[in-house]
């Protein structure tokens, strides 16, 4: 499938199978991730596999990382998710009932990474959410990656799901005054919890991986 290097993703859900309806929030979820097609450009979209699984390839690590950020975001009230980012080649390797079945350095680093993701939350880093595995060198990038999204994953752990929803707004170019109206708070309320947020860090971190690539 790719013989130059691509950004596997895997989305694990978490806390989904203890909410009611969740054949609804099934729904829900979907429709969110199908939004995130139209902003993030994808090789194949964030789409359901098995039980809580989603996976998704992307060209670069900038648009994986932004994909990442804008699906957890995405999620409704009681649901969270581990996402593990693995870089490398994929391959086709066969033909199955849903489509092509898949294998590479990408997809094995990708859920290392997710499973690295779940030690550190059960762990010492409870915040943690994602992880990323790149190629065996350079190393430095990859340390790098992934001090941003400890961090970034720290921002999101504590907010609200009206925060997430006007985080989302804001990267997705809604203007505060229409924010505010959706959620039927004053303008001066979204400013604050932006700021509360670290709205303005988050949206930084992701243009910064984006100018370099």
């Amino acid at each position: 499938m790719s013989e130059a290097p691509v950004v596997a993703v895997l989305l694990d859900l978490v806390g989904s199978r203890q909410l009611e309806q969740r054949d609804v929030i099934q729904l829900e979820i979907e429709a969110g991730f199908a939004s995130l097609a139209e902003i993030v450009p994808a090789i194949e979209p964030l789409h359901p596999t098995v039980g809580d699984e989603f996976q998704a390839v992307y060209s670069s690590l900038p648009a994986a990382l932004r994909a990442a950020l804008h699906a957890r975001l995405s999620l409704p009230d009681g649901v969270d998710c581990r996402v593990g980012l693995g870089q490398g080649e994929i391959r086709v390797i066969g033909l199955g009932i849903a489509g092509s079945l898949q294998d590479g350095p990408a997809w094995w680093r990708a859920r290392t990474a997710i499973n690295r993701a779940h030690e550190l939350e059960d762990g010492a880093v409870s915040t943690a959410r994602s992880w990323f595995v790149g190629p065996d060198d350079p190393k430095l990038e990859e340390a790098a990656v992934n001090a941003y999204l400890l961090a970034r994953d720290a921002l999101i752990a504590p907010m609200s799901a009206r925060d997430r929803r006007l985080v989302l707004g804001t990267m997705r170019g809604t203007s505060q005054k229409t924010l505010a109206e959706q959620e039927s708070i004053s303008q001066s309320a979204v400013s604050q919890a932006l700021r509360r947020a670290g709205a303005g860090a988050l949206a930084a971190g992701t243009r910064l991986f984006e100018d370099v690539s």
